[in-house]
């Protein structure tokens, strides 16, 4: 390779030489994420921030979030993830439902404390006190929020059956009520989200303590049902509007798990087994500390997804995965994007979700009469 060739290939390969300013201390960090943060994963962790602030939230495109792993017991939705949502940074929301359970300690003001990661655990047993990792909080906490939603469900709003998204959000206007009955803020997940119109949906909604009331309150006279089926099909029709109406869709991924697949599959569900045209996510950001090699969903890659549909393989270079922990990365990421981005009109994704569940049924329906005649 001749010395032009070389150098118009180095260029090729990267634009930009590695030779950061000197950190000073009086940083901001958004400042530090461009200057500082240049290789291996500080440099994915750059990508996505980048990533996100610049292509997903362009107006056009709906941003949903993923949500695994215990980060509002740690304090992410009051720190992160609710200036997010107010920000109008995130569109649609699909959480494990541990840590809607937990948001919902705050909502309650059922205080969790900072503790460390080796303490004696039967000690803490013989004290009625729970350990997530380095949180701690009275085994109280749990009963008073157990009886919190079982006293919930049995009001008549919660007597049929509904989807995810519907009860996440009827949950969230109750917290919001008490909060301003209260006079203070409601600290809520849950609560943000039924104020701003951002649908969560859980993805495995017996798997979690609320799961486990609802399931106790289904063996007396609940009249709830929870709907995950509805649940398929909403998720699916939201990605599909915002592509039909010509924009974007983009995915932010916090862990992996159940949550991740659940949003990831709306791209299958649309093309593979409702049969209508489409091509992927257009984005792709994940926050993952697991391996791929391992066969876990947590780790499995873009261009993986790609390969099932979920994401546009036209647009993997705008497909990151950073290896490192959603803890550390999240609170960056929402600093960044705070610094760099002004607030986005909200899209208010709950209040349309019954016109879009009726669109993607209507291609569908429209699909198989096609079908039929030929």
């Amino acid at each position: 390779m001749s010395g032009h060739d070389h150098e118009k290939y180095l260029h090729k390969v990267s634009q930009h030489r590695i030779a950061p300013p000197a950190v000073t201390g009086g940083d901001l960090a958004a400042d530090l994420i461009d200057r500082a943060f240049l290789s291996y994963n500080a440099g994915r962790l750059r990508e996505v921030c980048q990533v996100f602030t610049r292509k997903m939230l362009a107006p056009d495109c709906t941003v949903g979030l993923t949500i695994s792993g215990a980060l509002t017991p740690a304090g992410m939705g009051m720190s992160c993830l609710i200036p997010l949502i107010r920000a109008g940074f995130v569109d649609w929301i699909v959480s494990t439902g541990a840590n809607l359970y937990h948001d919902t300690h705050y909502a309650l003001d059922l205080p969790l404390h900072q503790s460390r990661p080796n303490l004696d655990d039967y000690a803490l047993r013989e004290n009625a006190i729970i350990r997530i990792y380095d949180i701690v909080f009275d085994y109280k906490t749990l009963l008073d929020t157990d009886s919190f939603y079982r006293e919930l469900i049995r009001t008549d709003v919660f007597a049929r059956p509904m989807g995810t998204a519907e009860f996440h959000y009827e949950v969230g206007r109750y917290l919001q009520a008490r909060a301003e009955a209260l006079g203070r803020p409601a600290n809520s997940l849950l609560a943000a989200a039924f104020e701003c119109g951002v649908p969560i949906y859980t993805s495995s909604p017996g798997d979690s303590s609320i799961g486990m009331n609802l399931a106790a309150l289904s063996m007396l006279d609940s009249k709830l049902q929870i709907d995950s089926l509805r649940d398929v099909n909403e998720t699916a029709s939201i990605v599909y509007k915002a592509k039909r109406d010509g924009g974007h869709s983009g995915v932010l991924i916090l862990g992996g798990g159940s949550p991740k697949n659940f949003m990831l599959q709306t791209e299958p569900q649309i093309q593979e087994v409702l049969g209508l045209e489409e091509a992927g996510h257009d984005y792709f950001l994940q926050i993952t500390d697991a391996r791929p090699d391992t066969g876990g969903l947590s780790g499995a890659t873009a261009t993986e997804a790609m390969t099932w549909g979920k994401v546009d393989p036209e647009k993997l270079p705008d497909s990151v995965t950073c290896y490192t922990d959603s803890t550390i990365a999240l609170p960056l990421l929402t600093a960044y994007a705070l610094a760099r981005h002004e607030a986005r009109p909200l899209k208010r994704l709950y209040d349309s979700r019954e016109a879009s569940y009726g669109a993607l049924k209507d291609a569908y329906l429209a699909r198989l009469a096609e079908e039929a005649k030929a």
